[in-house]
């Protein structure tokens, strides 16, 4: 017969006051280091952009010349950008950049983020080709793809050795080819980082659920529709916000390719900013420009963020 003897267990002590009290303390000082470290960042931040954001927003409502005094003039800078015409087409010609841009340049990088997704031996090599451009600066990418635009270029060189003159053009002299070859230039430079987004929302479609829609009868259209799109949509929405911002703004393309030219054909509201402000000494219109594109490109964020947004 065995007879179990039972451990009593250690005492525990309790802590007493002064300690609780310490610690307590500790705790709050660790909660006030968080805020206090982060300080010189939020004020550094609030400074350059928040408090520059606001002062331009006050100069637009004036006619500061960039120097010495100003006055308050209201809403007289919008009126006049909405009543002369050539700043009515950069207008134009920055949402017609932005649309081209959003589209094309998402719906190729979902292209080739499905093209170089799995099963193919070469995949990462051509990541790798492809996102290249987009760690180059884009004036001078710019530049580069000027010359190759050029009328003695190596395109139109390419064209006359294979007997295609009629194919040859002023690329950057005609208003319709200018736009074109700004737009392919902002495509090509930015469809690698559009794949490496849509790469990383595809990384995280189940590969049962492909497989059972298969199984199911489903082609690769209806498998691409409504199993890879409603997964990927997060990845969606940041790539066409992206886009989208990237082309309301643009500046670099067109100041090295055309200049605004041929005749303002490819000027934008960037480049109006620019000159306004900087060739005329028209500090307050400028900022009116400015604060124009700012509201647009918030509007366009909004919208498109409502669009992409999580459904059930």
């Amino acid at each position: 017969m065995t007879m179990s003897t039972s451990v009593p267990a250690p005492a525990v002590p309790k802590p007493s006051r002064r300690q609780t009290r310490s610690t307590g303390q500790g705790n709050q000082g660790l909660q006030f280091g968080r805020w206090w470290w982060a300080a010189p960042g939020t004020g550094l931040l609030i400074a350059t952009i928040y408090l520059a954001t606001l002062s331009g927003a006050f100069f637009a409502f004036t006619d500061w010349a960039g120097i010495g005094s100003f006055h308050f003039i209201g809403l007289d800078n919008f009126r006049e950008i909405f009543q002369r015409p050539e700043l009515l087409s950069s207008l134009t010609n920055t949402l017609v950049f932005a649309i081209g841009f959003l589209v094309i340049s998402n719906v190729l990088g979902l292209a080739f983020a499905l093209a170089l997704n799995r099963n193919l031996k070469s995949r990462y090599l051509l990541r790798t080709l492809l996102f290249m451009p987009v760690v180059l600066a884009p004036i001078s990418v710019s530049y580069v793809w000027g010359f190759i635009f050029a009328f003695d270029g190596p395109l139109n060189q390419l064209f006359g050795s294979f007997g295609l003159e009629s194919w040859q053009h002023e690329w950057l002299a005609e208003p319709l080819l200018a736009k074109g070859a700004i737009l392919t230039v902002m495509i090509w430079q930015n469809i690698g980082f559009v794949m490496v987004v849509y790469l990383a929302g595809l990384a995280t479609v189940p590969i049962e659920i492909e497989e059972a829609a298969a199984l199911d009868g489903a082609t690769r259209w209806q498998r691409l529709r409504h199993v890879v799109l409603p997964t990927i949509r997060p990845a969606v929405g940041i790539a066409t916000t992206l886009t989208l911002i990237q082309g309301l703004r643009v500046f670099d393309q067109v100041m090295a390719l055309t200049g605004g030219g041929p005749a303002g054909a490819t000027e934008t509201l960037a480049t109006q900013v620019y000159k306004q402000t900087f060739s005329f000494g028209k500090f307050g219109f400028g900022a009116a420009l400015a604060l124009l594109l700012s509201v647009l490109i918030l509007v366009f964020s909004v919208l498109q963020q409502f669009a992409t947004r999580e459904r059930s």
